[in-house]
């Protein structure tokens, strides 16, 4: 490989956005397409399709076969609140390879002993969130009923580009939430990315239920088609 493409590559990898570099089998030649390039790429459907994937494979277009390397970063999933839904995913969450953080600065609930090898965080969301950052990569999960905690987390994913954003609470709870966001400054189209009710629709009752929802909810939107960004 061009050292200038590893170069690039690299720095792609260490800023934690996604990059596929396309090699032309026949010929050798190489390009390396970012994220933020992929729209306007020739290849860009077939990109696109193998980036959501994770995995690197070979396609044919036009004749040709590309040998198409995916540098994915590994996605994570940022929760406020260390509940027993929470619970329940982070082993959950281990088994499906997505990193999970916990967010809680009650100390009593965020604890090793409930929550073993995962990460925590006792801290306000507004705190942990700007030393963890979010990305595209990155799903935010709001379980704790409480607005002192799950709004602060809510505003900051939604002034950035998690590709998923969730909230726990029935529709009387979302819409005073939505209230609340609204007067903090957000308009109807970036409240829509709130997914709410949170999970997919499984008629999930007990904690373990409504984290497997959650988590069924994050992968369809990871792994599924992207939406356009409003």
């Amino acid at each position: 490989m061009d050292l200038s493409l590893l170069s690039a590559l690299n720095a792609e990898r260490a800023a934690r956005r996604a990059a596929v570099l396309v090699t032309d089998t026949g010929s050798g030649a190489q390009r390396l397409v970012k994220a933020a390039d992929l729209a306007a790429d020739p290849l860009a459907e077939l990109l696109d399709k193998q980036l959501r994937t994770g995995k690197s494979g070979t396609v044919e277009a036009g004749g040709n076969s590309y040998f198409l390397t995916v540098q994915a970063p590994p996605p994570r999933v940022i929760v406020t609140g260390a509940v027993h839904i929470s619970q329940a995913m982070a082993p959950m969450a281990k088994l499906l390879d997505l990193d999970l953080a916990i967010i809680d600065p009650r100390a009593a609930f965020a604890t090793p002993e409930r929550f073993p090898d995962v990460t925590l965080l006792t801290e306000w969301p507004d705190a942990a969130l700007a030393s963890l950052g979010l990305d595209s990569y990155s799903a935010f999960v709001a379980l704790t009923h409480d607005p002192k905690i799950d709004d602060p987390g809510l505003e900051a994913a939604l002034r950035s580009d998690c590709f998923y954003i969730g909230a726990l609470g029935s529709r009387k709870t979302h819409g005073r939430r939505l209230e609340r966001l609204t007067a903090a400054g957000f308009d109807e189209t970036t409240l829509g990315r709130i997914h709410a009710p949170i999970g997919l629709d499984i008629g999930a009752v007990s904690p373990a239920e409504i984290a497997l929802a959650i988590l069924g909810e994050i992968i369809s939107t990871l792994r599924g088609p992207r939406r356009p960004k409003p």
